[in-house]
């Protein structure tokens, strides 16, 4: 069996971890430092916080931000149920638009849906493939959009507008008019989870890139303290001679990354550019050569003369079949032992979204993307012999399907 998505685990990242081991430094510590500074490096932003988990880092900027009941947060229908589940936590409202061909948020859609209780909206940069920030940059900034903001915060009224805090989970690497994602708009969110293309096993961080007058070294600071129960010291700082004492000043979160984390983090950078985007590139590339001359083969967006995707995975449409169609296709793809996945169910077809009355024939585009989609595996140790064998698995499911 080809497996879908297993991490890269090998003896760099294994003498990594060891490393972290033995040097008794096992939760936040020098190398999560280390790690924060060697990612704003990369994304070319203003300053970055590891969290425990992309999810953390994005309830956390909804936190701070003063994000609370009554309010809106415009989401994409289209998504992991994370990025709605965080804005459910702050007792706040997720307001689902639909999305583009490439699978991102419309920013027509979303424009369609600001209201004077909209509060920050978060684009999903889905499959690696970065969103249109150009637009939505824009769109906020407008003086008609501006006026209908309403800010009940500090952070509300210090910004003056909506926020735009982008779920860049699959994107790390991925270039916008030639800028890392990190530095693409006000904030953004990394994950690291295990299927990840820069995994930390668990693990995500949060890019800050505020415009003035915000300090964003002095905003770092704050949410450090609330990651971590409200401390005002974390383990590392408390280690220094004499410098045991500290305060709660906020009843926080439980939200740090660990140096062993960030141990298999920076050994992942370290080779980011030069050893995981180019192989996860070639396996786009075979995919999309192979497959393109098939009529049915919808072959993804992953590079434009404006964006670079980071290669997270590959979203293979179908033309002219049904959802029942698709899901029949995957289980003649599986009985050629191969796996395969979908990215994503809507969430409007998710029991607790569609129970809180979303719905979604509201949402078309999406619906039809997913209907009709079908993830292709794409890892670092998936050999061409591998994706030759995906490749022959798929054409020959389809055709069985399609032809009867």
């Amino acid at each position: 069996m080809i497996p879908f998505s297993p991490p890269r685990m090998d003896k760099k990242i294994a003498d990594a971890v060891v490393e972290a081991l033995y040097s008794g430094w096992i939760t936040t510590g020098p190398r999560t430092k280390r790690f924060e500074q060697l990612l704003t490096a990369y994304g070319g932003h203003r300053a970055t916080l590891c969290v425990s988990s992309g999810s953390a880092g994005l309830e956390l900027m909804l936190r701070w931000f003063g994000v609370r009941p009554g309010d809106e947060v415009i989401v994409p229908a289209y998504t992991y149920c994370a990025t709605a589940n965080v804005i459910m936590h702050c007792g706040a409202t997720p307001v689902m638009v639909d999305s583009g061909d490439d699978f991102n948020i419309s920013p027509e859609s979303v424009e369609r849906a600001i209201t004077t209780r909209t509060k920050v909206i978060i684009p999903v940069d889905i499959a690696g493939f970065p969103s249109d920030y150009k637009a939505l940059n824009s769109l906020v900034e407008r003086p008609v959009i501006r006026e209908l903001f309403q800010p009940a915060t500090q952070e509300q009224k210090m910004l003056g507008r909506i926020l735009v805090l982008s779920d860049a989970a699959h994107s790390i690497g991925a270039t916008y008019h030639g800028m890392h994602t990190g530095s693409l708009t006000d904030i953004t969110v990394y994950s690291f989870h295990a299927v990840k293309n820069l995994t930390t096993a668990e693990g995500g961080a949060v890019c800050l890139n505020l415009p003035e007058p915000f300090d964003n070294e002095s905003v770092y600071r704050q949410l450090n303290i609330s990651s971590l129960h409200g401390q005002t010291k974390d383990a590392l700082a408390k280690s220094q001679v004499g410098a045991w004492r500290y305060d709660v000043i906020e009843p926080g979160y439980k939200f740090n990354m660990t140096d062993l984390q960030a141990a298999m983090g920076i050994a992942e950078l370290e080779r980011y550019d030069t050893d995981m985007l180019p192989r996860r590139k070639e396996i786009f590339d075979r995919y999309s050569q192979t497959l393109s001359p098939y009529s049915w083969a919808q072959i993804p967006h992953y590079e434009t003369p404006e964006k670079r995707s980071s290669y997270h995975v590959f979203l293979l449409r179908i033309r002219g079949i049904e959802e029942k169609q698709r899901d029949r296709i995957i289980s003649r793809i599986f009985a050629r032992d191969v796996a395969v996945n979908v990215h994503f169910v809507p969430l409007p077809m998710m029991t607790y979204y569609k129970n809180a009355g979303y719905r979604m024939a509201d949402y078309p585009v999406s619906y039809d993307n997913y209907s009709r989609e079908i993830t292709l595996p794409v890892y670092y140790s998936l050999t061409d012999e591998m994706v030759d064998e995906v490749i022959r698995a798929v054409v020959e499911a389809v055709e069985e399907i399609i032809d009867n």
